[in-house]
């Protein structure tokens, strides 16, 4: 880690390596053995994630918001590097061969790049809203306005999933989904942990992100799809598998990071 002293203008753009498919194989090998390492410590702090998705989804059965069940789950994984900073820090610790504990994820609201990690949450949180905006914009010109809101569960799916105002619904919001889903990839697939390990300002943390997904396309759209599978295949059932998806997937992007940018 940079000398606490140093500034993040001080700070020269690292450069970016190529990395093959077998590296995101071993990222995910090294982040399960980083969570097996540590399971009482990152269960008890990703256990707050599934919670919060469930009391998410059991508002939007209670208050008639049925239409936004989906976009609520989907988006919740523009949020996840935000999630896993504490164990981005857990990670360094290990890395730097010091004892961890649970305590030690929160150590990184006393980080020197705080402020940073910070307006790059802001980033995220503003990014999902927008989601969540988009996704309420079409469903009101594919389906409708009023009534439709409030509409039961089985009504709802027959009228997504019988209509072709419902199919049109389907591929533009998955569409304009997959959209938001590329620029929170983009952002913060090296960002995040960037801002953890060093003392860099959040737009050379985002500039280096964005290079190492540029000079990784193929890796880059591959992780991603592992990442969108592992939550889908986590939030079975009642989102408990996100317990153990979430502190492996943290851990993985960590050391994902490293493969990629040059220290």
């Amino acid at each position: 880690m940079m000398d606490m002293t140093s500034t993040a203008a001080d700070y020269d753009a690292p450069g970016i390596n190529k990395i093959t498919f077998r590296d995101l194989k071993d990222a995910l090998a090294e982040g399960y053995a980083d969570y097996t390492d540590n399971r009482t410590d990152v269960l008890f702090l990703c256990l707050i994630y599934p919670l919060i998705m469930y009391v998410a989804v059991r508002m939007a059965f209670g208050y008639g918001v049925l239409p936004l069940i989906y976009p609520v789950f989907t988006g919740a994984a523009l949020l996840g590097p935000v999630v896993a900073v504490g164990l981005y820090h857990v990670s360094w610790r290990r890395e730097q061969g010091l004892e961890t504990h649970w305590r030690d994820a929160f150590r990184v609201f006393q980080h020197h790049s705080i402020g940073s990690i910070g307006l790059m949450t802001l980033i995220l949180v503003g990014l999902y809203c927008a989601w969540l905006m988009a996704a309420i914009t079409i469903y009101e010109f594919t389906l409708g306005k009023g009534a439709v809101w409030y509409l039961s569960p089985a009504e709802f799916v027959r009228e997504v999933l019988t209509t072709s105002q419902g199919w049109t619904l389907i591929v533009v919001g998955n569409t304009v989904g997959l959209i938001f889903a590329l620029i929170a990839l983009c952002i913060s697939m090296v960002s995040f942990p960037m801002l953890v390990d060093k003392n860099v300002g959040p737009i050379n943390a985002v500039v280096t992100s964005v290079r190492a997904a540029f000079a990784n396309p193929g890796p880059t759209l591959a992780w991603g799809l592992i990442v969108a599978l592992l939550l889908f295949l986590g939030s079975l059932p009642f989102f408990l598998g996100l317990a153990v998806v979430m502190p492996v997937l943290g851990h993985a992007t960590w050391h994902l990071y490293r493969k990629m940018v040059r220290h």
